[in-house]
């Protein structure tokens, strides 16, 4: 039997970030074959434009490579509380970080963000509001938190994010059509200013221009494995090989399409 699991299916976000692996191999493709030699990471960083002596919140912290891609770029001062709804993964980063100054760690569900009102400058959703399952209460709480004065960063894929691949394995198997695609009601580039101006004054979108030249079948395989696809033994070896006989039929290099972006909103 074969299935997908939903983005926000909390059974799925327990299993799929209870520690760093599945996110480290997706991270490992973009690494590897990315077209813009101008990482992600120091692009959103460039973005942010953080102040000395600000207090910041990040929600969904994954592995930490936000900051540890950039600790050398952090201004003076800054206090930053990183945070995950996944003990596992926050253990993860902590670790990642050593003893860091600037961090406080803490396990968060951001629909239910345990400070006060008005504590934050900066708040920074980096790939993970497609998550929650009551956006509208996640937005609420990321509004309550934050000063007056204060911005939230968001980042989020369109629809065609990784559009082969998702191709690939629907000519695979058909009921994967939506494997690797937000539903329409998540948190994409195409929806999130809509909802987000909802709580917040201005919005502006900032699009990441990237792609991907793949030149080797096995960090593509971990990446397909890494997301909500549930297959049995038989039909992952099944899997591999289908892969493996495209990356041939394609002459050992499969391009992809990047389609990522961040949004910034004003309180």
């Amino acid at each position: 039997m074969s299935n997908v699991q939903g983005m926000s299916d909390p059974n799925y976000v327990s299993k799929q970030y209870r520690d760093g692996s599945n996110l480290n191999a997706r991270i490992r493709l973009h690494q590897l074959f990315s077209v813009n030699q101008y990482g992600w990471q120091r692009w959103l960083f460039d973005q942010m434009k953080l102040e000395a002596n600000s207090k910041v919140l990040e929600l969904g912290c994954g592995t930490g490579e936000l900051w540890l891609e950039n600790l050398e770029r952090i201004p003076k001062g800054v206090e930053v509380v990183i945070s995950d709804f996944s003990e596992g993964m926050v253990e993860q980063v902590q670790k990642n970080l050593k003893n860091q100054p600037n961090f406080q760690y803490k396990v968060i569900d951001a629909q239910a963000i345990p400070f006060e009102d008005d504590r934050f400058d900066f708040v920074i959703a980096n790939h993970m509001l497609f998550h929650l399952p009551d956006r509208e209460k996640g937005l609420s709480e990321i509004k309550r938190v934050l000063k007056p004065s204060g911005w939230l960063f968001a980042s989020t894929i369109g629809k065609n994010n990784l559009i082969e691949i998702n191709e690939m394995v629907t000519r695979f198997e058909p009921q994967f059509a939506t494997w690797n695609t937000l539903a329409s009601d998540s948190f994409s580039l195409e929806n999130g200013e809509a909802q987000l101006r909802k709580h917040f004054s201005s919005v502006t979108l900032h699009r990441y221009p990237d792609s991907l030249m793949v030149t080797e079948a096995k960090p593509l395989i971990e990446y397909v494995f890494s997301g909500r696809l549930q297959l049995s033994d038989e039909r992952k070896a099944k899997l591999v090989e289908f892969i493996e006989r495209e990356f041939s039929d394609h002459g050992g290099r499969i391009f992809l399409t990047k389609d990522s972006g961040l949004f910034v909103a004003k309180n």
